[in-house]
């Protein structure tokens, strides 16, 4: 990498800049924080209880969640699975994988006016069904696909 004496001062006074910032206050690290959640839910086994612990038990069926992940995942340890909602007003999605130890993989508060759309790379012990959970309007829409693994991803 070629760095001018330019670039080079321009990255001093600037890493100079925030230094002195933060000393006298002006600005403060770490001051960005992910919104709590309901760490409960990440403690479940199974997806029934887990359904139950995010209080969408009576999650419906729907056309409108779709799961895109591959039919056979050759490595467990690193599966890539996305989700997309076409529901409007799509408030949450997360991602269950019947079984794991811990059946959420995770879970997305949406903003307002984003796209209902996730994608994540996850680990799978074996071949198992993975479950997409997206509420919209208040109420709960899953979808389910099936995901083979050949060399499982937790310790397999």
């Amino acid at each position: 990498m070629h760095c001018s004496r330019r670039t080079t001062l321009q990255m001093a006074g600037s890493a100079g800049l925030y230094g002195a910032l933060v000393s006298i206050g002006f600005l403060r690290p770490g001051t960005a924080a992910a919104q709590a959640f309901d760490q409960n839910a990440f403690k479940v086994a199974g997806v029934v209880a887990t359904l139950k612990a995010m209080g969408a038990d009576g999650a419906a069926e729907s056309k409108d969640v779709v799961i895109v992940a591959p039919d056979i995942a050759e490595n467990g340890a690193v599966v890539p699975v996305s989700i997309r909602s076409s529901l409007p007003n799509t408030q949450m999605v997360a991602l269950l994988v019947e079984k794991n130890p811990n059946a959420l993989a995770g879970a997305y508060e949406m903003l307002e006016g984003a796209d209902g759309e996730v994608a994540m790379r996850i680990k799978m012990g074996q071949s198992s069904d993975v479950v997409a959970l997206v509420k919209a309007d208040g109420k709960y829409y899953m979808a389910r696909k099936e995901v083979k693994v050949t060399i499982g991803g937790c310790g397999g």
